[in-house]
């Protein structure tokens, strides 16, 4: 079954690989026995349905996460259940995804008004005076 991001881009099922292993943490006994920590692999730099634009985003989002092969390693082992941490560790990866979709604000340059900059010119002389009438008294 695929993954769906948004509306373009679904990820398929070649694209994602799972492994289990043993967690710790919670689990008493049976942290022992059962690998309920998942770890999955998303080969982002291969997947044809990724826009390059939203690779990119997303290789800065990931950082560390990003291997030198373009594919992203998340982990989860917060609970007992394999099941829920696999549903955990897939939320992650679409949350990351759609954070990649989205463009970042162009930032307008702005200068300051020139009344603005009047009135913090008063306010530093008027501050200077203050600290020039604390010295001693003669």
């Amino acid at each position: 079954m695929p993954l769906t991001i948004t509306d373009q881009i679904e990820i398929a099922d070649w694209e994602l690989s799972e492994s289990f292993m043993r967690a710790s943490g919670p689990g008493g006994q049976n942290v022992n026995k059962v690998s309920s920590a998942v770890e999955l692999r998303f080969e982002a730099e291969r997947s044809p349905h990724l826009p390059a634009h939203v690779k990119t985003r997303l290789r800065k989002l990931a950082g560390r996460r990003w291997t030198k092969e373009g594919a992203i390693i998340l982990q989860c082992d917060e609970t007992r259940s394999q099941t829920r941490n696999r549903e955990l560790i897939r939320e992650r990866l679409v949350a990351l995804i759609k954070q990649a979709t989205e463009r970042p604000k162009y930032r307008v340059k702005t200068k300051p008004t020139r009344g603005s900059v009047e009135r913090r010119i008063k306010a530093k002389k008027v501050r200077s005076d203050v600290k020039k009438l604390r010295g001693r008294v003669e």
